[in-house]
């Protein structure tokens, strides 16, 4: 099912047993920041970007770098490089996300993004050496930026899809379609915000994190939490700001974050994670931030 009706929706997802896959992704690839710089295009739907900054290329791939290393401590990393034509691209996973056997890419709204789905290395590597089938949502009319917009509960087959200038319906249903979900609830994002991902994480099934003023309507959140309770952590507008929100479970134990995200992170709220049986892990990643998208939108998970 896939409906805006939220109270539909999780009569439908508390008869959902956590079998429909794992919690979690097998491994994880990211794309290197090569000539980071910040894309004028992005920054006309990203309210976390700002022109002004300047911008320093070597400290970014310093720290991608040092996000590669630190994830491979929990589960495999690989990473492929990036381009000076596509500044973005060390946010692969709205142009790139996987199902069980599938790559899936995304309609991308910016001119500047659909250029990063023409590479042929990321395409080869799982049709190839993964003997995945392609799943190409860019020809449908919808725009889909994938788990940038959709954030999954893969334990459970639900999909959360936050509609902005970045997804539309017609993209939360191709989105849904392809990931092979078995509900989808969707919503809208409170103005000036583009992603899901940056406001709401569903933690390896068992914990959510959100900022209700992500939500246009706060009675969404209300029952998000209300499913996943008592394991949630509902954000300030101080940690959303510092990327608190774009944190993700790469294994049944570990949460990770970016360093400002996890400074910002209210003692109490840590606390929620620990008792949810997850530890805060972090890595400097403020260079990168700079560009709209923290550590999250750097993973894209290979299921």
């Amino acid at each position: 099912m896939i409906t805006r009706d939220s109270a539909a929706f999780f009569e439908f997802a508390r008869a959902c047993p956590t079998d429909f896959g794992p919690a979690t992704a097998n491994a994880a690839f990211l794309v290197a920041p090569e000539g980071f710089a910040l894309a004028e295009q992005s920054a006309s739907d990203n309210r976390y970007m700002d022109l002004g900054v300047a911008t320093d290329a070597g400290r970014a791939l310093a720290e991608h770098r040092g996000l590669q290393a630190a994830l491979s401590e929990t589960l495999p990393t690989i990473c492929f490089p990036g381009a000076i034509d596509t500044p973005d691209a060390q946010f692969p996973n709205n142009v790139f996300a996987t199902a069980p056997g599938r790559l899936i890419l995304g309609h991308m709204r910016h001119a500047v993004r659909q250029r990063e789905a023409e590479r042929a290395d990321i395409r080869d590597f799982f049709t190839g050496a993964m003997d995945y089938d392609i799943v190409d949502l860019r020809g449908q009319p919808g725009i889909c930026e994938l788990t940038g917009s959709l954030v999954i509960d893969h334990a459970r087959g639900l999909g959360y899809a936050g509609l902005s200038e970045r997804c539309d319906a017609a993209g939360a249903a191709a989105m849904h379609a392809a990931f092979g979900l078995r509900a989808t609830l969707v919503f809208d994002l409170a103005p000036g915000e583009y992603h899901s991902n940056v406001v709401l994480s569903v933690l390896a099934g068992r914990a959510v994190v959100l900022a209700s003023d992500g939500f246009a309507d706060a009675s969404v959140t209300d029952a998000i939490a209300a499913f996943y309770q008592p394991h949630v952590v509902r954000l300030t507008t101080a940690e959303k700001a510092a990327f608190a929100g774009n944190c993700i479970a790469l294994s049944g134990r570990d949460v990770w974050m970016s360093r400002a995200a996890a400074t910002a992170l209210q003692p109490a709220h840590r606390a929620i994670l620990t008792e949810a049986g997850f530890r805060v892990r972090s890595v400097a990643l403020d260079e990168i931030e700079k560009a709209g998208g923290s550590l999250r939108c750097c993973v894209a998970e290979i299921f």
